[in-house]
């Protein structure tokens, strides 16, 4: 059961790290395209998709309440310990990928 929880960290770690990524890097191209300043606008869109990269990587929420539901209920302290340390891992994916951008970019992403 324990291998599993690794392997879905390791999942949601990177799912969140590409969004962040993948969405930036896409996004600005958009504003190369219509003459905007590049670096500004990747701050922006990392920026704005920190908290959609961890929805992502966590499956949505309804999945997310319905296992803080059978924890709670049913008496499963495993299932809250799991997405607990789902989320964390998601959130890590986030603040690795905004730290990969300050340290190439130079500028703090706030």
């Amino acid at each position: 059961m324990e291998d599993r929880l690794v392997v879905s960290m390791i999942q949601c770690f990177f799912i969140a790290f590409g969004v962040i990524v993948g969405g930036t890097i896409i996004g600005s191209i958009g504003s190369l395209l219509t003459g905007e300043a590049v670096l500004t606008s990747m701050f922006r869109i990392a920026k704005g998709l920190r908290i959609w990269a961890i929805v992502a990587a966590i499956g949505g929420t309804f999945d997310a309440i319905s296992n803080f539901e059978k924890g709670i209920f049913d008496g499963s302290t495993f299932d809250i310990f799991r997405q607990v340390m789902i989320i964390i891992a998601a959130m890590g994916g986030v603040k690795t990928a905004l730290l990969l951008f300050e340290w190439l970019l130079g500028d703090e992403v706030t």
